[in-house]
């Protein structure tokens, strides 16, 4: 298992839309455990494949205390919602930078497993933001996306002042 480089905000990787798909083979359980293996040397509670610049639609999510509840999402739709909860975020493509964002309170996804068997999961609570967050990564987007236009503004200087510190 190896350790994926991952992509930071603004880099323009982040807001390409993943492609489904189409087969679970070997491949695609390998990227599962690279992914799970990134995600947790971080630390994070998710990862989405596009966050690691391969554009498929596989996320892995663990928010467990004891960080031994992988759950992955291969082709994740979300078929229903309810509710809405305003909650703080923050990001492993976004390092250092925590905001407030509305998403539903409960949802329904349905998806496959890493072995390409079909399941439908009912959540809410931190795993229901966790599971929006991951599959807006796969769609391209970020979650500072959601923020003003300010505040947006306001990251990406941020963000591009501590990348010029760092070399």
């Amino acid at each position: 298992m190896a350790i994926l480089k991952i992509l930071h905000y603004p880099d323009e990787r982040l807001c390409r839309a993943a492609k489904r798909v189409e087969l679970v083979s070997e491949v695609t359980r390998k990227l599962v455990r690279d992914m799970a293996k990134t995600m947790y040397a971080a630390p994070g509670v998710g990862l989405a494949a596009t966050q690691v610049d391969v554009h498929e639609q596989v996320a892995v999510i663990d928010v467990s205390e004891e960080r031994n509840q992988l759950k992955v999402f291969i082709n994740p739709e979300i078929i229903a919602s309810s509710g809405e909860k305003e909650c703080e975020e923050g990001c492993l493509s976004v390092p250092g930078i925590y905001e407030m964002v509305r998403r539903a309170e409960k949802i329904t996804v349905r998806a496959l497993d890493e072995n390409g068997q079909s399941f439908t999961l009912e959540a809410e609570g931190f795993l229901a933001v966790c599971i929006q967050h991951e599959i807006d990564h796969l769609h391209g987007k970020v979650f500072v996306e959601y923020l003003s236009r300010l505040k947006q503004i306001r990251i990406r200087a941020k963000l591009k002042k501590r990348l010029r510190e760092t070399m």
